[in-house]
């Protein structure tokens, strides 16, 4: 980074810039690892955060050549519009093929149950979706974002987690990674799910958003909007979503942490309308990034549950 820029970023001390170029170069090194291990590789992007950041490290490890992966997102149809405009804009700008598969297509051909009820959610069935995708477009390798910091299965993930033929995750079949050495090889049918940022934190993620001055959907900053109080957290209001008559709706400043599929993401009341104020919330944070996830409080073991069945 030079003079100029760090100063143009008086947040980031050199401690922290230091940190964040180590994280930097160990997930570039991780992409270009999988580019030269895999024949079919995939980036799964969402329009979120975390895979808005493994954009720009696949920008600066491919570049000026073209990514040597699709983009694809697993669209549940109840996902945000404002994530998806910003999913497609991308993709545009960059240059890149996107490969969108639908959950409701999954639905329509009899592979998946709509859920129904007051908490229902396609999010759990988004994993056949996937599953049908990679197997599709024969993907050997899916990179994805998730973090060890987000919730206790995921701290079980190596890098290069790999997936059997029939997509399940078993925690006791993960090879070990010995000074980032990661192996790829994998039989016929099998995948491996690669998490490049898997050692970084929700905060890592805001210092580096910062840093590099990435465009965010606007769902990450403080807006209007009206939301219903459910178990505590505040849940948007849409036709996906199920009101009770004795149910109140509030409209309220809030901004959201993820911007998963909005019949289980709840949103954090916040006045932050700038990166440098979001990394200031985060850090006097009580609640994790992941705790307003209601899918993950199904049970003790929900996510670990979901990753055995093929969930990213």
């Amino acid at each position: 980074m030079s003079v100029a820029e760090t100063i143009a970023r008086p947040d980031l001390d050199e401690a922290t810039l230091t940190h964040l170029e180590e994280l930097e170069a160990e997930a570039i090194y991780i992409m270009r690892e999988v580019a030269a291990q895999f024949e079919r590789p995939a980036l799964l992007f969402s329009g979120g955060k975390d895979s808005i950041t493994l954009v720009r490290l696949a920008e600066k490890a491919f570049r000026p050549g073209k990514f040597p992966f699709p983009l694809v997102h697993i669209d549940t149809g109840h996902n945000f519009q404002e994530a998806l405009d910003f999913r497609d804009a991308l993709a545009l700008g960059l240059g890149e093929k996107l490969i969108v598969s639908l959950v409701q297509d999954s639905i329509d051909k009899g592979r998946v149950r709509e859920e129904t009820g007051k908490f229902a959610s396609r999010n759990s069935l988004q994993t056949v979706t996937l599953l049908d995708t990679i197997e599709e477009h024969r993907f050997d390798a899916c990179i994805g974002g998730a973090r060890r910091d987000e919730e206790k299965a995921r701290a079980k993930e190596r890098v290069f987690s790999v997936r059997d033929e029939f997509g399940q995750w078993d925690p006791r079949l993960q090879r070990p990674e010995l000074w980032n050495l990661y192996n790829g090889r994998i039989h016929p049918g099998e995948n491996v799910r690669v998490f490049p940022i898997s050692n970084w934190t929700e905060l890592d993620v805001w210092n580096y958003i910062w840093k590099e001055n990435l465009a965010l959907p606007s769902l990450y900053f403080s807006h209007s909007r009206k939301l219903v109080r459910r178990m505590g957290h505040l849940f948007p209001v849409s036709d996906f979503v199920h009101l009770d008559p004795d149910e109140e709706v509030q409209e309220l400043q809030v901004r959201f942490r993820t911007v998963g599929d909005m019949t289980c993401t709840a949103a954090v009341e916040s006045q932050a309308t700038s990166v440098q104020d979001i990394i200031q919330e985060i850090k006097s944070a009580d609640i994790t990034e992941r705790g307003a996830r209601i899918d993950d409080r199904r049970s003790e073991a929900a996510m670990e549950e979901r990753k055995r069945a093929g969930y990213f």
